[in-house]
Formats: C-alpha cells, sequence, structure tokens
C-alpha cells in the first residue's frame, strides 16, 4: 500500500445518504483484482482512516470511483469535501475477488447496501470473460438504492428492499429461493447478518465473501479486524488477509 493525495474530479450525491467519488492518481495502476478497498483520511480531526470499496477504476484515465454511505461523523465530514481538491488514500489494500476460469460459465452476485459497489467492477470483468451474470441487490428502500441500471448492462438484475418500495420486499435471500437458473459461483459483499444467511442458502455452492469491517490501521498490524478461519491459524484478518475469502475459508456467527 502506498500514500498518494489523489484529485477529487467528481464528488455527487447517487442515492440516500450515498455518494459518489471520482478520484485521479498514480494508485490506480496499482489496482490488482475487483473488490479491494482504499484507506482515506478525511482530515486531521479524525484520528482513523476510513475503509471505502473499490467500485470501479479506469488504468487507461488513471481514475479510481469510490461509493461510500453517510454512517457517522466522519464520513459526513467526507461529503464536504470539493471537487479540484484533494484527498489522502492509503491503498490499494486486501485481497479482492478471484476471476474463474473458462470452465465457469455463470456467476450469481450478491450485494446489501454499501456493500453492492465492490461488485460493479466484479460484473464488469467477468462480462469481459463472456460469463453470465446475475445479480441480486438489497437495499433498506427505493431511496437507497443505486447502480441497479448499470449492473443491468451486464446481465439479469433482481431488487429487494425491505419495504418493498423497490423489487421484491423482503430480503436478497428472499430473491435467492426464487431463482430458478443454476450458477457455478456466487460472489457477496454486504453486512455479516446477510452475509450468513447467503452462505447457509447456497452452502452447496463454491462461493467468495467479501467483508464489511472498521479497520483501525488497515495493514494487518492491530489486528482490530479480526474473523474467525476454519484452518488452524485461529483468526485472519479482514484488511490484509481478505476482506474477501473463500466462503469455506471463515466462521460467521
Amino acid at each position: 500500500m502506498k500514500r498518494e493525495f489523489m484529485k477529487i474530479l467528481e464528488h455527487t450525491s447517487i442515492a440516500n445518504d450515498t455518494y459518489r467519488l471520482l478520484l485521479e492518481g498514480e494508485m490506480v495502476q496499482d489496482i490488482v483484482d475487483p473488490g479491494q478497498f482504499v484507506h482515506v483520511q478525511i482530515s486531521d480531526d479524525f484520528y482513523l482512516r476510513r475503509p471505502v470499496s473499490i467500485c470501479d477504476y479506469n488504468r487507461s484515465e488513471g481514475t479510481m470511483t469510490l461509493l461510500y454511505k453517510v454512517m457517522g461523523k466522519g464520513t459526513d465530514a467526507l461529503t464536504k469535501k470539493e471537487a479540484g481538491g484533494f484527498l489522502d488514500v492509503l491503498g490499494p489494500g486486501g485481497q479482492g475477488f478471484p476471476l474463474p476460469g473458462d470452465e465457469q460459465t455463470h456467476a450469481l452476485l450478491i450485494g446489501g447496501g454499501i456493500g453492492v459497489p465492490p461488485l460493479y467492477n466484479l460484473a464488469k470483468q467477468l462480462n469481459d470473460k463472456g460469463i453470465r451474470v446475475t445479480s441480486v441487490l438489497g437495499f433498506q428502500t427505493k431511496a437507497d438504492a443505486f447502480l441497479i441500471e448499470e449492473f443491468e448492462s451486464f446481465g439479469e438484475v433482481y431488487v429487494s428492499t425491505n419495504d418493498g418500495t423497490l423489487g421484491t420486499k423482503g430480503f436478497v435471500t428472499d430473491v435467492l429461493s426464487q431463482l430458478e437458473s443454476v450458477h457455478d459461483t456466487y460472489y457477496a459483499c454486504g453486512p455479516t447478518v446477510m452475509l450468513k444467511a447467503v452462505m447457509d442458502q447456497l452452502e452447496e455452492v463454491p462461493g467468495y465473501i467479501s467483508m464489511e469491517e472498521r479497520m483501525g490501521c488497515g495493514i494487518g498490524a492491530c489486528f482490530a479486524c479480526v474473523i474467525e478461519s476454519r484452518d488452524d491459524k485461529g483468526y485472519k484478518r479482514i484488511c490484509c488477509d481478505g476482506p474477501v475469502f473463500d466462503a469455506k475459508e471463515v466462521v460467521l456467527s
């Protein structure tokens, strides 16, 4: 990971308390896999950096897209950053989603809330490989929904909202129970309770999950973000061993 003051090209609101940042900088060239993240320093008033998943990137243009949701004072302060300014960014960090081999033909993407953005570039790369993409996106309400049309450009999209104002009323697992198509692999990102429900429902299907977690250092030194592992090592660090894990690799409680 390296530190860079990236230029803010655009900063816009795209949904309820949800914002899109378009950044420019050399760090884009270091991104390896879809699903990696950056650690953002908001200001000197906030000691800890905030982890934000990389939604998309363009190496030829040197740009990176971040989507974030206001969750507290720190991310609320981030909304005040304006285009033309600079953002202190550390990254890219973590292990992203592995792309499947040529033998796989159909991928299922499952995102909940702010867990949707890390799946966007993955969908794009899967589509470029000729792999059929089906996406299930869950939000609290219609006002919280975003990126639906963008995901539709890569394949079928199913939407759920907690209150039923858009798509299926309920959760992403309610949509999964209605799907008839067969998929080779699933990729999921969202709250832990959602990930556990997805893992239980799709336990016979190979899959990968991306964990949402508050981090301290972001480089694996502080052990503030750990998850129980199924191997003999006990725990894995979400910031450097993840945030993406094989679904059979970790234990969610």
